[in-house]
């Protein structure tokens, strides 16, 4: 009798995790959002610190390695790690030279995302400017996309690939007018407004049950003046300023008590003073020259912010990877001061590319350069990320608030993979997040 009342108890606690609780989930992504943005008075973001204040704020969010964009939004939407969702980096290794490809297509992710699980229910979706999302499951989508061609701009290529056909079209007509360089450009704050334009016209009126967009202007400006910039309080402003108006647009459908907002990012933001090019190494050593499609290579760094994954022409080649290994190892001391090793091992403990024979992680402040010619060490500015995600300044953030969610808890710590499983818990999706965890508490109790 006491195995039953178990059993039954556990069958319905399944079934309230299953229990929609939420009608519209909104996913923000800012680019380089850090915990200190909702938890510090100095940021100008009353948007986010009152739902921070009246939902449940995490004090920081492990990333993935490299901690860098693609990556982690795919993780966002899949609550995957990048060796299982396929996306390692925000450009794909090349072996006849880097072509400046990045990872555009939804097709290259190898795990199901929450995209998926809402077409599956027969839930809307709706994305903005998202990584990975060309051709993505999703019933309204600008991706984030650009031509390699020089002289193109970055509105054809959208337009080009919305979905439906004259999405784009119909919200220059409806509400953002005619659509250029000037009106959507990363230099200007902008840009968030008009993603936080569309993003409020999509909910009001087409009102999709999911909506994940992605706003660029903090990790801009923090790339352009680091962590304390002049321009990141207007970038964290005008991030603040576009989800507001989306706020605004469900108070405005009557849907704002069914609509469950959830701010997150992708990774912090560290100061840099120095870029070091490991590849120069390589090139000295016969390894790889410094030619654009690296010569008759045998091994290369593939640099990725502030990390470098070693890569071999040959993957069984165990005589260049061993004398990698012994370059590494006979570096001058003051050079070896500046980065750590991570081996295949430990890359696969925090599923990193599985195609990488080992990494080399920098200490804060050192960036990497792939170049492969002139000095190994060189000036650096700003700002950067692609860090081994294990100190605070490389932590991202994450704010949720709405329906569903619990009032005034606080998340000491959780992982860029436990975001998803929020999602799909508030919207009552069957899907499994294959690396993340469900925090129960963030969830409102029924």
């Amino acid at each position: 009798m006491r195995k039953y009342t178990v059993l039954v108890l556990v069958m319905l606690l399944g079934l309230c995790l299953k229990a929609q609780q939420s009608e519209h989930v909104v996913l923000i992504s800012i680019d380089g959002f850090r915990p200190d943005f909702y938890m510090e008075p100095k940021w100008p973001a009353p948007n986010m610190k009152w739902m921070a204040e009246h939902g449940t704020k995490a004090e920081g969010v492990r990333g993935v390695y490299p901690s860098v964009t693609y990556p982690s939004h795919t993780t966002l939407i899949t609550g995957a790690k990048p060796a299982r969702h396929g996306i390692y980096y925000n450009s794909p290794f090349e072996e006849k030279g880097q072509t400046g490809a990045w990872y555009w297509y939804e097709n290259e992710i190898k795990v199901p995302t929450l995209w998926d699980a809402v077409r599956a229910k027969g839930m809307k979706s709706a994305a903005f400017i998202w990584p990975v999302s060309v051709d993505a499951p999703i019933d309204y989508n600008i991706p984030e996309y650009w031509y390699l061609k020089e002289g193109t701009d970055r509105i054809e290529p959208m337009r080009d690939k919305d979905i439906p056909n004259g999405f784009f079209e119909e919200l220059e007509r409806e509400v953002l007018g005619k659509m250029s360089n000037t009106t959507f450009n990363g230099e200007f704050f902008n840009r968030e407004d008009r993603t936080g334009e569309m993003a409020a016209y999509v909910l009001e009126k087409h009102k999709p049950n999911f909506i994940a967009l992605h706003l660029i202007g903090t990790d801009h400006f923090q790339h352009q003046g680091g962590r304390d910039g002049e321009l990141v309080p207007f970038a964290v402003a005008a991030a603040d300023r576009a989800i507001g108006k989306i706020k605004e647009a469900a108070e405005r459908a009557g849907i704002l008590d069914k609509t469950t907002f959830i701010i997150s990012g992708d990774h912090g933001f560290v100061d840099v003073h120095s870029l070091l090019s490991p590849n120069v190494w390589l090139a000295n050593a016969g390894l790889m020259s410094a030619a654009q499609d690296r010569g008759n290579w045998k091994a290369a760094f593939h640099t990725s912010g502030a990390a470098a994954f070693l890569m071999l022409k040959d993957p069984k080649d165990t005589k260049t990877l061993n004398q990698v290994k012994q370059i590494l190892n006979d570096l001058p001391e003051k050079t070896k001061k500046l980065f750590r090793v991570v081996s295949k091992e430990e890359l696969a403990q925090v599923a990193a590319d599985p195609n990488a024979l080992l990494a080399i992680a920098p200490i804060p402040g050192v960036a990497m350069s792939g170049s492969a010619s002139g000095d190994d060490l060189k000036r650096g500015s700003g700002g950067t990320h692609g860090y081994f995600p294990d100190f605070k300044q490389i932590e991202t953030g994450f704010v949720a608030w709405g329906a569903g969610i619990t009032k005034g808890k606080l998340v000491h710590k959780m992982g860029l993979e436990d975001v998803a499983p929020v999602i799909a818990a508030l919207l009552g999706l069957d899907f499994t997040a294959p690396d993340g965890v469900l925090f129960p508490g963030i969830l409102e109790k029924k």
